[in-house]
């Protein structure tokens, strides 16, 4: 064919800016778009052979190569695949595709947030000018008797074509680097970039360096595929043992630990979707916010942690997940509002509220092994999705102080002849050990919360969505069942004495004190903190940042116990004028043992602990 030169058919002067403002906001995205094409190519001729139209080897090794040469300054993306005609070019290259630009851009022009486009499949071939000053093109259709053609561009509304020497079926994708994207010459980058766009290609990909003269004859080793074709997700559950899902885990997510358990996602009807999601073992609970779900399209990835389509929750997990019916050509506020997505989003929900019902009813004990690590994305969707919610309320458990691990449902039940619709909680089992002491010794328990992160927010949505129930802190409330029967008159007396003697010892006329006939007598005193103040002090902390305590102080009690030895004494001892000094020690000492078997002591706190503790050891030895 004799040289041609032409226009382009968009309106503009230099499409290479428009391509860099509007159709991606990572320029390296252009590898996928390009090995995507590359991949396409190859399915497209596959299917023609299918169809009787094309004829090749059935023993042919279709590939993509990406080639970098350092000399040149240049990446080329090569496939074996259908190939162009001249005619196909003009109309695939010059017209349609630029055309769809141009409309992205009428479409889009408007749009502030880069952000909200997910994709542009399609268009892919333009994304080469985000990081070339030239782009060429060599191309050889799989049609008997066709003449190679040569397809050049600098991105502005000219381009050449010509007869090119190309001798083999498929295409040639030469980009000419930018100066500032020589980068992309680094082989461990492009690497990298390949694996983390490409890695589950149903073609292998090679990359190879060039570092000599084209024509020096000498050649690096072309490496092995960096590619995985065959992804796990694309086999059927019943044909994958439990070591090829863990092996894809490590592969794919560089987790050396296992997984405890997975889901196998496999749907044809009424959308296509397939994929893995996994339930990781947390090293600490900070991770429980470091999940990964990788969406696929067609084996492509898109992106991680997609949640107009990914149910916000099930970002806590980590997985892979494939859908070719998405439509990611639009924005993400249509997404959200898409019925299919909507559906999609509902069926995954679905799946893994089955998973764990399955594990609830059929492998208790296994379940509740795994409930240390599990917990906190079981909460928080409970929390954000309605829907699940409901399906897993009755599978959430808790284990409590008699080590061992119950429904709600199983608590309140077992122990509503000692407080009903009530459930006690511990937040720290070293610090709240006395409390627990108590519990047990009147066959009493309570369940262990022992997430700040998440566990504060969900008794209070608990107890939003079941209205009859109340949680509260072993050291916020004080149980009937944890008292005895008394003589009113003489704890009312108790009652008067004591306080003015606390207050007036600890030096604070506010300080809240009850005197209370406790059934473990070895209790001096315990302080009681008001539910409800703390949680507001805590959310303060966490929304409010440190330094907000002093704009809601502690609502907190010091019980003292009538039936206790030394709060007898005291009573004895609290008109002795003799004895005042020794009044004043036993009085603040008993207030400092109550805050110790509540939270720390303040640095100079325990300072004057310590040394009125050796004051009262002197007293003794004497």
């Amino acid at each position: 064919m004799p040289k041609e030169t032409g226009t382009i058919s968009i309106n503009t002067e230099n499409i290479l800016p428009i391509i860099k403002r509007w159709l991606y906001s990572e320029k390296e995205i252009f590898v996928r778009e390009l090995i995507s094409n590359c991949s396409d190519a190859i399915s497209k001729l596959k299917r023609l052979k299918a169809l009787g139209e094309a004829q090749f080897d059935d023993g042919t090794d279709f590939q993509i190569n990406v080639v970098i040469n350092k000399k040149e300054k240049t990446l080329a993306f090569i496939d074996n695949g259908i190939g162009m005609t001249g005619d196909e070019v003009k109309k695939y290259i010059n017209q349609i595709a630029f055309s769809g630009v141009r409309d992205f851009i009428e479409k889009y022009k408007d749009k502030a947030d880069e952000n909200q486009i997910i994709g542009h499949f399609g268009l892919g071939f333009y994304s080469a000018f985000m990081v070339a000053s030239k782009v060429q093109i060599d191309t050889l259709s799989y049609l008997p008797g066709s003449q190679a053609v040569r397809w050049v561009s600098t991105g502005d509304e000219n381009f050449e074509m010509e007869e090119s020497n190309y001798s083999t079926r498929g295409t040639r994708v030469t980009l000419y680097l930018s100066e500032d994207c020589h980068d992309l010459l680094d082989e461990y980058k492009m690497r990298e970039l390949i694996r983390k766009y490409c890695f589950f290609l149903p073609y292998g990909i090679y990359l190879e360096t060039i570092d000599e003269e084209p024509d020096s004859g000498k050649k690096d080793k072309k490496p092995e595929p960096l590619n995985d074709t065959k992804p796990l997700w694309l086999k059927d559950p019943k044909d994958c043992t439990d070591e090829e899902y863990k092996e894809f885990y490590r592969k794919v997510f560089l987790d050396f630990n296992d997984p405890l358990f997975w889901i196998h996602l496999n749907v044809d009807y009424p959308f296509r979707l397939k994929g893995i999601l996994y339930f990781p073992k947390l090293r600490n609970e900070l991770e429980m916010m470091e999940g990964q779900i990788k969406l696929y399209y067609n084996q492509v990835f898109v992106a991680d942690n997609i949640k107009e389509i990914i149910p916000e929750f099930l970002l806590l997990l980590k997985g892979t997940i494939d859908c070719p019916d998405l439509p990611l050509n639009v924005s993400r506020s249509f997404l959200q509002n898409d019925k299919s997505v909507a559906s999609i989003s509902g069926h995954i929900t679905k799946k893994v509220a089955d998973k764990l019902s399955s594990l609830f009813n059929n492998e208790r004990e296994t379940y509740n092994k795994y409930w240390n690590d599990i917990h906190p994305f079981v909460k928080y969707g409970c929390m954000k999705e309605p829907k699940f919610f409901e399906k897993v309320k009755g599978l959430i458990v808790y284990k409590t102080t008699s080590d061992d691990y119950v429904t709600l449902e199983e608590y309140l039940e077992r122990n509503k002849s000692k407080h009903e619709n009530t459930v006690f909680y511990v937040t720290d089992e070293k610090q709240q050990a006395q409390y627990i002491k108590m519990f047990k010794e009147q066959d009493m328990e309570a369940i262990i919360l022992t997430s700040f992160i998440i566990d504060s927010s969900f008794i209070q949505f608990l107890e939003f969505n079941e209205k009859n129930i109340k949680f509260y802190r072993v050291d916020s409330n004080l149980s009937e069942s944890l008292k005895e029967k008394s003589d009113n008159d003489t704890v009312k007396k108790m009652q008067k004495d004591l306080e003015k003697l606390f207050r007036d010892t600890i030096g604070d006329e506010k300080l809240k004190v009850q005197v209370e006939t406790l059934k473990s007598p070895a209790v001096p005193g315990i302080i009681l903190l008001s539910e409800q103040s703390r949680r507001i002090r805590e959310m303060s902390r966490m929304y409010g940042g440190l330094g907000m305590d002093d704009a809601f102080p502690e609502d907190k009690t010091l019980v003292l116990n009538a039936s206790n030895e030394i709060i007898k004494s005291l009573m004895e001892l609290k008109d002795d004028n003799d004895r005042k000094e020794d009044v004043s020690l036993i009085c603040r000492h008993i207030y400092d043992l109550a805050i110790m078997g509540n939270k720390q002591l303040e640095p100079d706190e325990m300072t004057a602990f310590i040394e009125r503790s050796s004051k009262i050891l002197l007293k003794i030895a004497k």
